[in-house]
């Protein structure tokens, strides 16, 4: 049986990258968009659109730094109606400063925080709510970045490695219960965010296309969704290495001048 299109949708980091370009996807009439992000400017705009496509739109701008207030925040979503789907696309990348040793602490706690921490709690708030339920959808964004010891971004891959590990930890507790948990696990996308990243980017993805592959991954019930697929490959060539050649291969990634 084809599983109903869920109707009231979540989605934090919708004022630009990934999470608009999810916003604009799920636009459509008789849809109700709960849109979350930090810029106000931006974050009404992608409402407009979604509007504009059908959709009705909520907004909310908060600091999801402070996970009680963002525990609180989904909390009231949901009273307010049951949220079918929860897209939780919010995150923060940053790498070590060049001529730093080491990344900044404060900069450590603040990925920490709104990677994991804030991501983590929000999904255990809503999961308990679905579960309830007996129903519901909940993404968690990690990034193929958290399979990988990076010298130059522990605290971003660390972070992701987190939500990576809580996300398949939440699916086995909730899915007796009704609730399905979908980690996504990209490569680069093409974002202002992820521009600023150094290095190359192979196989870097608009998007608009990301958001397609995620939506997919949804409807299918998958457990995780890697893309594109070299990220696969590049997963298991980590498994698979000795540790004294990941370093190696990780310190050769390193960007010049860490």
């Amino acid at each position: 049986m084809k599983a109903q299109l869920p109707n009231r949708i979540l989605i934090t980091g919708a004022s630009n990258g990934l999470g608009a370009a999810l916003a604009r996807h799920y636009a459509a009439p008789g849809r109700t968009l709960i849109l979350w992000g930090r810029d106000h400017q931006r974050l009404h705009a992608v409402a407009t659109g979604c509007r504009e496509a059908g959709a009705q739109v909520a907004v909310r701008s908060l600091d999801l730094s402070d996970s009680t207030a963002a525990i609180a925040a989904i909390e009231q979503e949901d009273e307010a109606g049951a949220i079918e789907l929860a897209l939780l696309v919010a995150g923060m990348g940053d790498t070590q400063a060049p001529g730093d040793l080491v990344e900044d602490a404060a900069q450590v706690a603040r990925l920490g925080l709104v990677n994991f921490v804030a991501a983590a709690a929000m999904a255990a708030a809503l999961a308990n709510r679905m579960a309830r339920r007996g129903d519901g959808r909940i993404v968690l964004v990690g990034s193929a970045a958290g399979f990988h010891a990076l010298p130059f971004a522990a605290a971003y891959a660390g972070s992701k490695a987190g939500i990576a590990q809580f996300a398949q930890a939440l699916r086995l507790g909730v899915k007796r219960h009704g609730v399905q948990v979908t980690l996504v696990s990209p490569g680069f996308i093409d974002t202002p965010a992820g521009r600023k990243a150094p290095g190359p980017r192979p196989f870097s993805l608009q998007p608009s296309d990301a958001a397609a592959r995620i939506a997919r991954a949804v409807a299918r019930g998958q457990a995780h969704a890697i893309f594109p697929w070299p990220f696969i490959l590049l997963r298991w060539l980590d498994r698979l290495l000795p540790r004294m050649l990941r370093d190696r291969l990780m310190l050769a990634l390193t960007p010049p001048g860490d």
